[in-house]
C-alpha cells in the first residue's frame, strides 16, 4: 500500500547550507517532519555542487512523518549571472544593459538545464535561456 501524501513543500536552499533556521525549520516543522534528518540528507546530497549555489528542492511529506525530496539544478538566472560575471540582474531591463553573455554561454546553460526546463528540444531551451538573459537586462552577443 502506498503512503498517504500530506503535502508538497517547495524551497530554494543554498547547496550544503541546509540548517534548522528559516526557511527550512518552519516549513518542515509545520508538517511534523524531522528537520535534522532532512538537513543531513540534503547537505550530503548537495556536497558535490558548488557551495552556496541556490538549489530548488521539492519535499514530499507523508502522513507517517516521513519524507522524500527531489533536488534540481540551480536556476537559469544563477548560471547567467555567473557567465556575465555580475552580482545581480539589471533593475531597469530594456533601458540599460548590465553584462554580456555569448550564444556559446547560452547554449551551454541550456544543455545543462535541459532536464529541468519545459522544452521539447535544445532550440527551445536556448530560446528560454536567451529570453531570461534579455529580461535580466543582459546583452546577448552572437
Amino acid at each position: 500500500m502506498a503512503k498517504e501524501v500530506l503535502g508538497l513543500i517547495k524551497l530554494q536552499i543554498p547547496a550544503g547550507g541546509a540548517n534548522p533556521s528559516p526557511p527550512v525549520g518552519p516549513a518542515l516543522g509545520q508538517r511534523g517532519l524531522n528537520i535534522m534528518d532532512f538537513c543531513k540528507a540534503f547537505n550530503d546530497k548537495t556536497k558535490d555542487v558548488e557551495k552556496g549555489a541556490p538549489i530548488p528542492v521539492i519535499i514530499t511529506a507523508y502522513k507517517d512523518r516521513s519524507f522524500d525530496f527531489i533536488t534540481k539544478l540551480p536556476p537559469v538566472s544563477y548560471y547567467l549571472k555567473k557567465a556575465a560575471k555580475i552580482k545581480k540582474g539589471n533593475s531597469t531591463p530594456g533601458r540599460t544593459t548590465l553584462g554580456k553573455v555569448t550564444m556559446a554561454d547560452i547554449e551551454k546553460i541550456a544543455k545543462d538545464k535541459m532536464q529541468d526546463l519545459n522544452a521539447v528540444n535544445l532550440e527551445g531551451a536556448v530560446n528560454m535561456v536567451k529570453g531570461s538573459a534579455v529580461s535580466m537586462g543582459m546583452e546577448v552577443l552572437k
